[in-house]
């Protein structure tokens, strides 16, 4: 095989004809760990095995507010295989509280639980059998207390408190203990604003409480090490959030708890607090042997958090010719037993409460309570899911009192670059709103009564009820339905946001090589592909090696609230860059000599070579490199954001803001009230699309994700006991293919000038509005006020 011979000295330029470096930003690069997943041959943390290692189960309350008597053990601890169990009074440390932001959460309960599934008890054995009918041995004797299970009873005179003498940062501000957060956001004069008003709308909203749902569930494996700490192998979406919570409570400094990430099988924001990991370390280290733990499908819906169910209170008012003249809401989030994010999402719901619409005249309050209830936290949305419901309904009210197309009302009144928020914080990037709007609007209808065809029945799969056949077309209304949504990207309210990356080049077999080290976990957005597509755009290198997530590097924050790509991709972006400078630096002092260029030009990667912005070749990566090889860590932070004032709510709490509108299409048995999802057409502005592929995917899985929240996802707690009744995937319903229509997506990439490459995070935008489309298009169908997310088919049919 012939090869090209250099017989040019180092430096002398030639033409070099390509421009773009292959696989980079822009190209829909196939995702590495992709085929592995549809095969079945991806190796997620519940695949994990150790020689020798022993199986953890836990023991949870079967009631949902008491007094802990007396715990039995006994019974359980002579079981054969059994080699340890533990109770609140075994944990080894002086902390034994967790939290992300409040330590409120015990390891294990101490003397009393606050919600039916609380842990209790832990066991070690050698057989998961054995550890499951071990912890069935071990007697709890309960003294029943009286439960809060709303903001009524939470907020009486004489309520139980759920955490009494409580010392966090946040109770100085709330009016009551059973609050957890509190903000109000004050702007203008609504009273004044009030008497402007042609057409004024109320609603009172009711939202449920959603699972994450993720396939994969809880697990991981922790390994005692020689130094007395322990390795832990784990699914979740934040290593060092983690890190900072588990060593404490281990009596351990953080240095003895290496963590790395093992396979996630999804996670939505149910990962982003503790559930396994402190229970594995702590029977690992009692053991002295690897313990593993996975949560089969009963235990995971009480071993996460959940999305806050809520009540919403709004009024809105508009003149005669649309313009709206003032927002009144209050927004109740049921936080449950313990705050894990409540504080946050709060701060989104109050902060976000108005929609992309301009409202110079606001008065909002969002609480959070605690309750007996199953706790909840971070999901997909994050506190704007909930707000977007409401205030889209009541966009549609408001135009239907006006007698305006729901479309051009909200269009009139859309936000756009330099809407001053009711926080008092501008726009500063373009905000699309009319134009998406216009986007799905535009688009063709799907043709009615696809059902059916030339000389053949019902296809009974595109009717409502489906393979149920229950309806063959009679009573079959359609409709059709419009929601634009806003959410903030990355952590607000002055959060020391930042990702840290590590980016090492060198050359092996004659080739530089880029190796990228991020704790980023990868949980199924696609982040390793992008972060290999930075490095090959800013390197110039064929070959990117993905390093593992670890805390061996330094944090890359959570993956959730759209932040990874902007945030761990935007510190790629600048080590990448920085090693950039670094081969440069060493071009210059072996080379420089050679041409002018090394000097005056802008030099650029590409190809595996450096080449000036003309494109000549100065000098090949692989020979400049020589032996030497270039490894740096840097962090990457947005621009600062603030807190929210307490009082006002005013500030400049978010560092940047994602905008996606929807039209449903529904067909609606109305005699039987079940709904078939015909279309949900959506439109989006990422920013820049740095993997078309995946921005696709991710818009089309978030779509998706609300069109369940609006016709069949809710967590049923019991009113009277608190106890959830339905924890399996038999009874909490998630939409299947079957299930999901055809989801046409139309990007917008209009750029964020403060953002890496200009883009945008996008991941939650599309669960906000496919909700209140498709409850929209049923409103339609149907002529009924909606007022509750999921929509159940008695609601529909009147037979509640």
């Amino acid at each position: 095989m012939a090869q090209n011979t250099r017989t040019v000295p180092a430096g002398t330029p030639t033409n070099v004809t390509q421009k773009h470096n292959k696989g980079g930003i822009g190209e829909s690069t196939l995702r590495p760990d992709g085929t592995l997943k549809v095969t079945g041959e991806f190796a997620y943390s519940s695949d994990m095995w150790h020689e020798d290692m022993l199986w953890g189960q836990t023991l949870r309350s079967t009631v949902a507010h008491a007094e802990i008597v007396s715990i039995d053990i006994s019974e359980a601890l002579a079981l054969p295989g059994v080699y340890s169990i533990l109770t609140y009074d075994d944990l080894p440390a002086e902390m034994k509280n967790y939290g992300l932001e409040i330590q409120d959460t015990p390891v294990l309960a101490n003397g009393r639980v606050r919600h039916h599934g609380e842990p209790v008890a832990l066991v070690a054995a050698d057989h998961p059998e054995t550890a499951r009918r071990a912890a069935a041995k071990i007697k709890i004797d309960y003294r029943e207390l009286p439960l809060v299970t709303d903001e009524a009873s939470a907020l009486a005179e004489g309520a139980p408190l759920i955490h009494e003498g409580r010392d966090d940062h946040h109770i100085g501000h709330v009016p009551h203990p059973n609050i957890v957060h509190r903000q109000p956001i004050i702007r203008g004069n609504v009273e004044e604003a009030r008497k402007r008003a042609d057409v004024i709308v109320e609603g009172e909203y009711t939202f449920g409480m959603q699972d994450q749902a993720f396939l994969g569930p809880e697990s991981g494996l922790a390994v005692p090490s020689e130094d007395g700490g322990v390795e832990l192998y784990v699914a979740t979406q934040w290593l060092h959030s983690d890190l900072k919570q588990i060593a404490p409570v281990l009596g351990l400094p953080e240095e003895k708890v290496r963590m790395t990430l093992s396979g996630v099988g999804g996670a939505f924001g149910g990962r982003e607090d503790i559930s396994m990991q402190i229970h594995a370390c702590l029977l690992a280290l009692a053991t002295n042997k690897p313990v593993k733990i996975v949560y089969n499908r009963f235990e995971s819906f009480f071993g996460h958090v959940h999305r806050h169910p809520a009540k919403l209170y709004y009024e809105h008012g508009a003149t005669k010719d649309g313009k709206l003249t003032h927002m009144k809401c209050k927004i109740v989030l049921d936080g449950g037993a313990y705050a894990s994010a409540s504080p946050a999402v709060v701060g989104n719901a109050s902060s976000l409460s108005v929609g992309p619409y301009v409202l110079e005249d606001v008065d909002i309050e969002a609480i959070a309570l605690y309750t007996n209830n199953p706790p909840c936290g971070a999901m997909r949305g994050f506190g704007a899911v909930q707000a977007c419901f409401a205030y889209e309904a009541q966009m549609d009210k408001l135009a239907a009192k006006l007698g305006m197309d729901p479309v051009e009302f909200r269009q009139l009144n859309a936000m756009e670059m330099g809407t001053v928020m009711p926080t008092g914080q501008v726009v500063d990037a373009p905000a699309p709103v009319a134009e998406l709007l216009r986007r799905v609007k535009s688009r063709p209808l799907p043709p009615e009564r696809q059902w059916e065809s030339a000389g053949e029945g019902a296809d009974v799969r595109a009717l409502p009820g489906g393979l149920s056949n229950t309806t063959h077309g009679e009573g079959v209304v359609r409709g059709v339905g419009y929601a634009v949504g806003i959410k903030n990207v990355g952590f607000s309210e002055g959060f020391d946001d930042y990702s840290t990356a590590r980016v090492r080049l060198e050359v092996i077999n004659g080739e530089p090589v880029a190796m990228v080290h991020t704790a980023m976990a990868e949980v199924g957005q696609g982040g390793i592909t992008v972060h290999a597509q930075i490095a090959r755009t800013e390197l110039g290198v064929t070959q990117v090696t993905i390093h593992p997530a670890d805390t061996q590097v330094g944090s890359a924050g959570s993956t959730s609230a759209s932040r990874q790509t902007y945030m761990t991709g935007g510190a790629v972006k600048n080590t990448c860059e920085a090693v950039r400078e670094a081969l440069l630096e060493i071009g210059r002092r072996k080379n420089g000599s050679y041409h002018p260029a090394w000097a005056t030009a802008e030099l650029l990667l590409e190809g595996g070579k450096i080449v000036t912005d003309g494109g000549e070749v100065l000098a090949d990566i692989a020979e400049i490199l020589g032996d030497e090889a270039i490894d740096l860590e840097l962090e990457y932070r947005h621009h600062p954001t603030v807190p929210f004032d307490l009082v006002t709510g005013q500030g400049n709490g978010h560092v940047q803001y994602t905008f996606a509108a929807h039209r449903a299409v529904v067909e609606v048995d109305t005699e039987l009230g079940l709904v078939k999802v015909v279309e949900l057409a959506t439109a989006q502005d990422v920013g820049k699309a740095l993997n078309m592929l995946s921005v696709v995917g991710q818009i089309q899985g978030g779509t998706t994700q609300g069109l369940g929240v609006a016709i069949m996802e809710e967590i049923i707690v019991d009113p009277k006991t608190a106890k959830v009744r339905n924890p399996s995937f038999t009874d909490y319903l998630i939409p299947t293919i079957l299930d999901t229509p055809t989801i046409p997506v139309d990007v917008l990439e209009l750029a964020d000038p403060k953002a890496p490459y200009g883009l945008r995070g996008m991941g939650e935008a599309p669960t906000l509005s496919s909700t209140p489309a498709v409850l929209a298009a049923i409103r339609q169908a149907t002529g009924l006020e909606i007022n509750k997310t999921p929509i159940r088919p008695e609601a529909l049919t009147g037979t509640l």
